[in-house]
């Protein structure tokens, strides 16, 4: 079994997984924990059309804050809004499946795929932070205007560190795609 076939195959859940896991407790991160990967974990998951992984994954992330909750962490966020996290997940799945259709890794295509992975981010964005403010209730006497202007603050954090994870990802793929070739090199020396 080559790379390839072993990370699509039978252990590509396993990163994705710890990945959530390993950040899910921190949504922007700080000095000492790195931002939350979610958005980047269900991009790839979708990517490499693991359609069993996506409900997994929501299970995962409900389980993650659930304990994270129980163990002192805010539950602010958690509102009937909350359902709304599956279609912001959705969005990056169905943008992972789409970029998918790239086959190479050529700057063009990347760049297709940078600008399809920006728009989806943002989407994400505006489907939950639309979704808390209209359903959660905390915000009766707010205008759409007024909270646009103070969620705005939260849409660079979130957009960077999810496109920061997907380059990442994108590199790390790169890195796994050019290995046959720099092991077959080594092997003629």
């Amino acid at each position: 079994m080559n790379i390839k076939q072993w990370l699509q195959v039978e252990y590509l859940p396993i990163p994705l997984i710890a990945l959530m896991v390993l950040t899910r407790f921190h949504h922007f991160g700080d000095v000492l924990h790195l931002p939350d990967a979610s958005l980047a974990v269900f991009f790839f998951a979708g990517f490499y059309r693991k359609k069993a992984l996506f409900p997994f994954l929501l299970v995962l992330a409900g389980l993650i804050d659930t304990i994270a909750i129980a163990n002192g962490t805010s539950s602010w966020c958690v509102s009937p809004a909350y359902v709304f996290l599956i279609p912001t997940y959705a969005v990056m799945w169905f943008a992972g499946r789409y970029c998918s259709a790239f086959k190479s890794l050529k700057p063009t295509e990347l760049l297709m795929q940078f600008g399809v992975m920006a728009l989806a981010t943002s989407a994400a964005f505006v489907i939950s932070n639309g979704s808390f403010y209209v359903l959660s209730g905390r915000y009766p006497d707010l205008s759409w205007g007024q909270y646009i202007a103070r969620v705005a603050q939260y849409y660079p954090p979130y957009v960077s560190s999810a496109l920061l994870y997907m380059v990442l990802g994108y590199g790390v793929m790169k890195l796994v795609k050019s290995l046959p070739a720099l092991v077959a090199s080594h092997k003629e020396v």
